[in-house]
């Protein structure tokens, strides 16, 4: 299920690589037709009609390719947003509202050697991982360590 926008986006980037290619011939033929002439009246035609339009196809096929990506990415996006959509939201209890469960119940505080968060034993950045070290209550009372935005350990359990 591509989108519309998607396909229309490979065109821009073919375009690019041609502009870079034809950028890429037409300095080369300019380099070896001012290295084949001693005096510098000789060389202005080469670097006119070859050497600087190729410089400027060279520029415009970076840009095609950059703003091609850009709109391939916007497209991913897009597409991710519309499976989302279509998904739809959770179905709430009787009482209209959704009960959000918590995402990490765990007392135990962990934190990534060099990281800048305390964490929850439970949270998903850091279950599992083999680095993880119990938290230094020293960090958190400097302000070294902020609580993680993900689990929301409480500040009084540090």
């Amino acid at each position: 299920m591509r989108s519309s926008r998607l396909r229309t986006v490979h065109p821009v980037l073919w375009a690019g690589w041609a502009a870079l290619a034809a950028g890429a011939v037409l300095c080369a033929v300019g380099w070896y037709g001012v290295s084949g002439e001693r005096y510098a009246e000789r060389q202005l035609p080469y670097l006119a009609s070859c050497t600087v339009p190729g410089a400027a196809l060279i520029i415009a096929g970076a840009v095609l390719l950059a703003q091609g990506r850009g709109s391939v990415a916007a497209a991913r996006v897009e597409e991710l947003y519309g499976l989302l959509v279509e998904a739809g939201p959770a179905e709430p209890e009787a009482s209209g509202r959704a009960v959000l469960a918590p995402l990490a119940v765990s007392g135990d505080l962990l934190m990534v050697p060099g990281g800048t968060l305390w964490h929850r034993a439970d949270c998903p950045l850091v279950a599992g991982r083999a680095e993880a070290v119990p938290v230094d209550s020293k960090l958190v009372a400097s302000g070294e360590l902020g609580p993680c935005p993900i689990c929301e350990p409480a500040e009084e359990t540090g």
